[in-house]
């Protein structure tokens, strides 16, 4: 099947609607570098490609997201790593995750190496205020933690999910839960009122509303639809006689954030900021339950080394800068967010970070503009941890036994998936047909510059030797407030 026929059966061809606006600047080709607009970006977890309605979903409900959809420039062919810790760290970055250290989403291989500087570093020094609100994932002991990372105002969870608990440090604290959660604000723990997702964005947007003397940068990416899968009966309800108990709460945390992207878009159009805002919304990998439902055509899910495991939505939205109903099908990644975020702020980023990524910018001006290839690599890491124990330690925790194990590489035409299958991307996005041994010298030369790639990233897997019988910050630090003065109730936004 041909790539544009396919693109059309997914849902990606939609007619674009104008948006309102009021900036001089005109559409794509102007204003873009240096605008200094507030950024806010939304990350959900485990939302893959298909779970949109605006991508083709036959029934789940997602109006608010359809809309940001028709009123953005999008991106079809934008990939992250197969799993969520990786991709975060790589946003955060602008590095390939295995470059951080980040191989795993547990077992202290999360923690991004405290070498890294941040894009809210960056932002920060360009006089922005930055913030964050859910899901961190990079670190729970304290040096780790994004407040000392660039993010002046802090509100999330611990853990890689609300309740988890793993050998090293990470660990939630007691009492937590999807409804009414424990949230560290500020460095400081609050029991807060409500479903997760509702509290982050209102949290979000009662930090933006103060936000009055300079720009901002909100960073929202929200743990649901991450296992469990826990929603109101509301959400549930809407899905429970469409598919499996599992699916249909998946579906309703998803519709929940839907309506919670409403709420962000309606009070930026309330508090006259959508103007000179930049919404972004993208997921962090393949999806978790709903890919046996709808996958838009693509093979894999999350922690798949095919498409469907790291191909994942990507929509910006500026009124009158960036043009709405615009797609981009250049290969693009999770890297590349941090050099775009950059350009956008007009800050200056360090030649010393030697960042993976490209800036975008170029991409949202003209999708059509001449865009080098260049390959591109994903690995599901994962491997064994002796140090951790138990079932954690059954296998070699060698990551050079893993190297072939996993990963895939891509460039604009080609995805090598492992050493044994190879398929043209353009022809056959669904990947059904493997045409290695008609091609054996491209899989040959990407075999040779994925090569060069594990020998340059493995040096930087710092968290392999990591010890694992260690304490948890989190539990220490609420067990600590909670002695010394107890744990306030969370005073809810009045929005």
């Amino acid at each position: 099947m041909e790539r544009r026929r396919f693109l059309q059966i997914t849902g990606l061809t939609a007619i674009a609607t104008s948006c309102a606006h009021g900036m001089q600047a005109s559409l794509t080709k102007e204003g873009l570098a240096g605008c200094r607009p507030n950024i806010i970006l939304v990350m959900t977890d485990d939302q893959g490609y298909g779970d949109l309605g605006c991508h083709g979903h036959p029934f789940l409900k997602t109006p608010n997201l359809d809309k940001l959809y028709s009123q953005s420039t999008r991106f079809t062919d934008f990939h992250v790593s197969p799993t969520c810790a990786p991709t975060r760290s790589a946003l955060m970055s602008g590095r390939a995750p295995f470059k951080n250290g980040v191989t795993h989403t547990i077992l202290e291989r999360d923690r991004m190496t405290l070498k890294a500087t941040t894009i809210a570093q960056v932002l920060e020094k360009a006089g922005y205020a930055t913030g964050i609100f859910g899901k961190w994932h990079l670190g729970d002991a304290d040096e780790y933690q994004p407040h000392n990372r660039g993010f002046g105002e802090t509100f999330i969870h611990g853990a890689g999910g609300i309740g988890q608990n793993y050998p090293g440090t990470q660990g939630a604290v007691p009492g937590t839960g999807y409804f009414d959660p424990i949230l560290k604000h500020n460095n400081s723990f609050v029991k807060t009122k409500g479903y997760c997702t509702d509290v982050y964005f209102q949290q979000a947007l009662e930090w933006m509303r103060s936000c009055k003397d300079k720009p901002f940068f909100a960073y929202i990416p929200t743990n649901a639809p991450h296992g469990p899968f826990i929603v109101g009966d509301k959400y549930f309800n809407m899905y429970k006689d469409k598919c499996k108990e599992k699916q249909a709460k998946f579906l309703g945390m998803i519709t929940n954030i839907d309506d919670n992207m409403g709420l962000l878009m309606k009070k930026l159009d309330e508090w006259k900021l959508a103007e000179n805002t930049l919404l972004i919304f993208m997921t962090d990998n393949g999806s978790a339950a709903g890919a046996g439902i709808y996958n838009a055509g693509m093979k894999g899910n999350k922690g798949s080394t095919n498409q469907g495991g790291s191909r994942v939505p990507l929509f910006f939205r500026l009124p009158g800068r960036i043009k709405p109903g615009a797609e981009v099908d250049r290969l693009s990644r999770h890297y590349d967010m941090f050099p775009t975020l950059a350009e956008f702020a007009g800050a200056e980023v360090p030649e010393k970070l030697d960042l993976d990524g490209r800036s975008l910018v170029p991409l949202i001006k003209d999708p059509k503009t001449e865009w080098a290839d260049r390959y591109t690599f994903f690995h599901q890491g994962r491997w064994p941890s002796k140090r951790a124990g138990g079932r954690w330690s059954n296998g070699d925790p060698d990551p050079d036994k893993y190297k072939y194990n996993r990963f895939a590489v891509r460039n604009q035409k080609w995805r090598l998936v492992r050493e044994k299958e190879l398929y043209d991307i353009e022809k056959d996005p669904g990947e059904k047909t493997n045409v290695i041994e008609q091609h054996p010298e491209i899989a040959a030369d990407m075999m040779k510059a994925y090569d060069k790639w594990w020998a340059e990233v493995r040096p930087l897997m710092v968290n392999e030797d990591a010890p694992c019988n260690v304490g948890k910050p989190f539990i220490e630090q609420f067990n600590k407030q909670s002695k010394a003065g107890g744990i306030p109730n969370w005073k809810v936004p009045k929005l």
